[in-house]
């Protein structure tokens, strides 16, 4: 029998092969305006499927320099070897053959928002009527890390497998230190999922020594309750939990990490940096003025920028305030292309938008928790605020949880990418 917080979420999670069938009007233009999308991730591979499905008439393509988009959801798997690489490798052949997206093996450098086009790294000059920018995260520096030695696996793909390099190495007895930025981060349950399992894997090869987790937050950030429980009881003799850490730099040919509570001798390393909006988005000016301005300020009816018009941001560089996720990014684009078919058939867009972050953390090799939540359009301030009474976390890892998170994830890349 499913709990009731079990079956809210799988109806969330559900929620995503349901919205392809909702009846959007695909109306009748003048001319085919063209959009535009940069980044391939969850938010724009997402966009790209929904406009074109909802309204085939608008002109899509889609700027990625990569042949496949490489997912953070379930690479922590990866990094412990229950996966392989290809099960979380999503390719784009399906958004061009199906649904006819245009796609340009391209890297974007440039953008003139004034006459509307993109310049991408081959000398290509590409026109939009609206561009939507979707190209995830970017990184603070920290002294002394280079990420090529200590990989923060934060961006799926190779680091990925450098990071499992990392921690099949560590010693019988060692110490394996992993740090957490301070929030908002890509993937809030995310670092305590990969403490978890970087534990859970020194016990089961019986090489268990300590894996110290340097928080920069005050606490636990996602799943507090998940968390502290398997930190306090199922990896009690494993996880050192130190919260307000802040790793200052990395001295790695010395094997130390140096923090504002002094040095820390590791084996193993995985320093996750602070995170900020991707490179495009600050390069294009849609910050704002603000220094201390991370993340790019947008409307949330239909994520357009609120610094420079026609260009909308989604995903993880957004600034509204909602977790960046996967599933998130997701919910966002499904917004953000119905708000574009809209404004091309002269209407405003949906006055009271509701998005929904589901996700999965595995706590051990057998069990998993969830978590999840759905955000609603506050009219009075403006901003996307959770829905009361919809944020809940499982009160228990479960061998069930842990089957049904494939399906979520299966679901998942299914809804974006196919």
């Amino acid at each position: 029998m499913f709990s009731h917080n079990r079956r809210k979420l799988l109806q969330v999670s559900g929620a995503l092969a349901a919205a392809g069938s909702v009846p959007l009007l695909a109306r009748a233009q003048v001319a085919a305006p063209r959009v535009v999308v940069i980044g391939g991730g969850f938010a724009g591979a997402t966009l790209a499927k929904y406009v074109r499905m909802w309204n085939p008439k608008i002109q899509v393509m889609l700027i990625e320099p990569n042949p496949s988009h490489v997912s953070c959801i379930l690479s922590n798997l990866v990094m412990t070897g229950a996966l392989g690489m290809n099960a979380i490798t999503l390719r784009y052949d399906t958004l061009r053959s199906k649904y006819g997206v245009s796609l340009v093996a391209d890297r974007a450098v440039g953008i003139d928002a004034v006459n509307r086009i993109v310049t991408t790294q081959n000398g290509s000059r590409i026109p939009y009527d609206k561009l939507v920018l979707a190209p995830g995260i970017d990184f603070d520096a920290v002294p002394g890390l280079d990420t090529a030695v200590l990989p923060h696996a934060w961006q799926a793909g190779p680091q990925t497998l450098a990071l499992k390099a990392q921690l099949d190495a560590v010693p019988a007895g060692g110490t394996f230190v992993m740090s957490i930025p301070p929030a908002p981060y890509r993937c809030p349950p995310g670092p305590y999922e990969r403490a978890c399992l970087l534990a859970d894997s020194l016990l089961r090869r019986r090489r268990a020594g300590r894996v110290i987790v340097l928080d920069a937050n005050n606490d636990v950030v996602a799943e507090p309750h998940t968390f502290h429980t398997a930190f306090q009881t199922t990896y009690a003799s494993v996880i050192e939990y130190r919260p307000n850490s802040v790793v200052s730099s990395v001295d790695w040919a010395n094997k130390t990490i140096h923090t504002n509570w002094g040095p820390i001798r590791a084996d193993g390393a995985n320093i996750i940096p602070p995170q900020k909006a991707g490179k495009l988005v600050v390069a294009a000016g849609l910050l704002g003025t603000n220094p201390a301005t991370r993340w790019a300020p947008v409307n949330p009816l239909s994520y357009e920028s609120t610094v420079v018009p026609h260009i909308h941001v989604i995903g993880d560089s957004q600034g509204t305030g909602q977790p960046k996720s996967g599933h998130m990014a997701n919910s966002q684009a499904k917004v953000c292309a119905d708000a574009l078919i809209r404004y091309f058939a002269g209407e405003a867009p949906d006055p009271a938008p509701m998005t929904n972050s589901a996700c999965y953390s595995p706590i051990t090799s057998k069990t998993a928790s969830w978590l999840t939540v759905v955000f609603g359009y506050d009219a009075a301030t403006g901003l996307m605020k959770p829905v009361p009474n919809t944020l809940a976390e499982a009160p228990t890892p479960s061998k069930d949880h842990y089957e049904d998170m494939f399906g979520w994830a299966n679901n998942l890349f299914a809804d974006s990418f196919s």
